[in-house]
């Protein structure tokens, strides 16, 4: 498949998305751009802003089997693993397999269920398989994480762990629609009862997984130069001498970074990099792996304000 087949399949769901989804074109492609990379998505948002629908509405416009999780502060690993039950009837174990066992997993408002079953999707995250009682399961090559969570501020949430928030490709934070866009959400969902399903408002599957799978195989021959490798560290490394960051971006950032360069250079219809593709992508891959110095959280300096005087500081390929 060539890159330009990539640009036109990305095209094709982001029309079918919008079958449903009223704006949100900034997190449509950020999905694809995961998608076509391989990585997961950590969605930040209020209540209300159609998280969970844009969820549903991109695993069906992809042909992908869809999962959800409701995190809530009882839940345990094995709610989301699954578990070996006794059978009394046949004297053995039998292996239940919980919700994770899907190709995209909605991990709805992790941050409601403290750090120990949030750590259960560490390794489905990183290595795309579990281990219940000392036997590995191999989940979907295409396993992704589309996580949401309430902003942090807000009663009853626990803060992500480190190790788990460098295993997201991008972060984003959704805001609230425009007024045009508002009357457009009105008018298109204010006559509907009940709960909105992706099918039921149009959306069908219009790539299937060997479809999905040819556009990964182009995402993979896109071209990554010197001078954009070197960009790419530059930026890495600079998070991490910046008075204003007291932990910077790690190595896996980099590696992530460069791949979802590539990725979006393929959304475009290019095979190579540029180096606006870094700077595209920089915010939303690097704002989740920053922890801010005391001195610039006390002078109420925000993360995406740093990482955007950096990307202005760090001179890139011409």
């Amino acid at each position: 498949m060539h890159v330009n087949e990539v640009k036109t399949i990305a095209g094709r769901i982001r029309a079918e998305v919008a079958k449903a989804v009223v704006g949100q074109d900034d997190t449509v492609d950020l999905l694809l751009t995961a998608l076509f990379a391989g990585g997961h998505v950590l969605l930040e948002g209020p209540p209300g802003t159609a998280k969970t629908l844009l969820a549903q509405s991109f695993a069906r416009a992809v042909g992908m089997d869809y999962g959800r999780i409701q995190f809530t502060p009882d839940l345990m690993p094995g709610d989301i693993i699954g578990s070996n039950l006794f059978n009394f009837q046949t004297s053995s174990f039998t292996l239940t397999r919980g919700p994770i066992f899907c190709e995209l997993l909605l991990a709805d408002e992790i941050n409601r269920t403290p750090p120990k079953t949030q750590a259960a999707l560490l390794e489905a995250m990183q290595e795309r398989q579990i281990t219940i009682d000392g036997e590995a399961h191999t989940l979907s090559p295409r396993f992704t994480v589309v996580a949401t969570q309430n902003p942090i501020e807000q009663q009853g949430t626990y803060p992500l762990p480190e190790a788990q928030l460098d295993r997201f490709l991008f972060k984003h934070v959704l805001d609230y629609p425009d007024v045009d866009q508002e009357r457009a959400i009105i008018a298109a969902h204010g006559s509907r009862t009940g709960q909105m399903d992706p099918a039921a408002l149009g959306v069908g599957t219009v790539a299937e997984a060997a479809t999905i799978g040819a556009a990964v195989d182009a995402v993979a021959g896109v071209q990554l130069t010197e001078e954009v490798i070197g960009y790419v560290a530059d930026l890495v490394r600079a998070t991490r001498e910046s008075a204003d960051v007291e932990t910077g971006a790690s190595p896996r950032a980099g590696a992530m970074l460069a791949v979802g360069a590539r990725a979006r250079a393929a959304l475009d219809g290019r095979d190579y990099v540029i180096p606006d593709d870094v700077k595209a992508l920089a915010v939303p891959g690097l704002r989740h792996r920053l922890v801010l110095s005391p001195a610039a959280e006390i002078e109420g300096r925000r993360v995406e304000q740093v990482l955007a005087a950096l990307v202005e500081q760090v001179a890139a390929p011409r």
